[in-house]
């Protein structure tokens, strides 16, 4: 199997059929010569299939996934209504002991053993050895040799059954309620903010990237090309030196305790592939992307299934880098009822609003259809930029977007309490405006907090 695939023997929408077909031969065929074979056979295939390396393992995995969870939901239900739950009164109080005692000791005794010699610490090992859920194997297998060992006359097997039912109850109830409070007291549980993957070293993603920090947001940023991660190193950033998408990445990062991706490094169809292979991690909703350079144009349309979703309203990595030299940086403000999204908006002039902070810390972008909602002038300036015969269009679409319910949930987007990221332009450095790192919540600015303002800035620099 593993060299037919290698060597495109097998055409690529083949290969799963292909593989299906010949794993049940594989169980088929030695069960016929030696009974219960068959269950190794695949066993050993499994194991050689996942390490043989194949350029198409995501999609059979993919598969692999999508087939467990259909089949072994259809087998639970097929055995739980097998189960004649009159033979569970055959258990006494010795089936609660059987049951702590293959809790408490057998399994993990197997486990600790099993473990030795290896570099896992010590509360890890003990996670492991502790949390087993019994499942469909277990209760399938006890079916089948209890109703043999019983029609071969061997006492007490008609319990074997229910046992095992019993067994698959307890543990997955018991592991299921134990397992976040047990790793927590472990300290292997991640209790911090859900962290921000960012792809690529630039102006702009570093000072996103400071913005979040300071917000006390985990973030990373990840290049392949050691030189753009001078700027964002000098700015005590965390980074991570290589392809995120390689080998590496998977053994010294914690992927999962990110659960936002931004790429935004320089080449688009980089951006696109680690967006597309992410998004199967992360979710869609998660993976965002910057806009690629003549996105617009049919003839450099991608489907939908590739990439991320739209970030940045619309600008490339050479449109905000411009905007980074030009002064503009990466701000966040919290909102609140004395200083609304309407001031924000009058004090930021132009500003780039790029997502806002949850209060959970979680990062969410701005929708397209927040954005034409919030900033209604700045929609109907892009629309009259379009060329005459598709004005009507564009005017209508805008319209069906701004509905009642749709403007309600934008406006809650941005009510008090709202920390909104944006990427601002330099005039729009007031002290009016709260910054992240000063003022968490102020009030509206007064007359005579403006004319000092304007006052400081007249003043000439004090000498060094």
């Amino acid at each position: 199997m593993s060299y037919t695939f290698r060597r495109a023997y097998v055409p690529e929408y083949m290969k799963v059929p292909v593989l299906f077909v010949t794993l049940l031969a594989t169980f088929a065929v030695p069960d016929l010569m030696l009974h219960e074979s068959g269950l190794l056979a695949v066993t050993v295939m499994g194991l050689v299939i996942a390490n043989a390396d194949l350029p198409s393992f995501d999609e059979l995995r993919r598969f692999k996934e999508h087939a467990t969870i259909l089949l072994v939901s259809g087998v639970f239900i097929l055995l739980a209504a097998s189960m004649d739950f009159a033979s569970l009164g055959q258990l006494t109080w010795r089936a609660g002991l059987f049951v702590a005692l293959v809790i408490l000791v057998a399994r993990p005794v197997t486990v600790l053993v099993a473990l030795i010699g290896t570099k896992l610490p010590r509360n890890e090992k003990l996670l492991i050895a502790f949390t087993g859920p019994r499942g469909v194997v277990l209760v399938a297998v006890a079916g089948l040799f209890g109703e043999r060992l019983a029609a071969a006359g061997v006492e007490g097997a008609g319990v074997i059954g229910p046992l095992a039912f019993v067994l698959v109850l307890v543990t997955v109830v018991l592991h299921g309620f134990t397992l976040a409070p047990f790793a927590r007291a472990l300290g292997l549980a991640s209790t911090g903010k859900p962290g921000v993957l960012i792809l690529g070293g630039s102006r702009f993603t570093t000072s996103l990237a400071e913005a979040l920090k300071r917000e006390e947001i985990p973030v990373l940023i990840a290049d392949p090309n050691h030189a753009r991660l001078v700027r964002p190193r000098a700015a005590n950033v965390p980074v991570f030196y290589g392809d995120i998408l390689g080998e590496a990445a998977e053994d010294s990062l914690e992927i999962l305790s990110y659960d936002t991706l931004i790429a935004a490094s320089d080449n688009d169809a980089y951006n696109t592939l680690v967006a597309t292979d992410f998004g199967s991690e992360y979710g869609r909703e998660n993976v965002w992307q910057l806009a690629r350079v003549k996105e617009g144009k049919a003839r450099h349309s991608l489907p939908t299934q590739l990439g991320g979703r739209p970030f940045g309203l619309g600008k490339t990595f050479g449109d905000l880098d411009t905007l980074m030299q030009s002064g503009w940086r990466v701000s966040v403000t919290t909102l609140s009822e004395d200083y609304d999204f309407e001031t924000w908006k009058a004090d930021r002039k132009g500003a780039l609003l790029l997502g806002r902070l949850k209060e959970d810390g979680t990062f969410r972008r701005l929708l397209s259809e927040d954005a034409d909602i919030l900033f209604p002038l700045r929609a109907e300036a892009e629309i009259d930029a379009l060329p005459e015969e598709q004005r009507e269009s564009a005017r209508a679409a805008l319209k069906r977007r701004m509905t009642e319910a749709r403007e309600a949930a934008s406006r809650a987007r941005v009510a008090a309490g709202a920390r909104l990221v944006a990427l601002v332009p330099p005039e729009a450095t007031t002290p009016t405006a709260p910054e992240i790192e000063t003022v968490k919540t102020v009030e509206k600015p007064t007359a005579a907090r403006a004319n000092a303002a304007k006052t400081a800035a007249k003043a000439p620099p004090k000498p060094a």
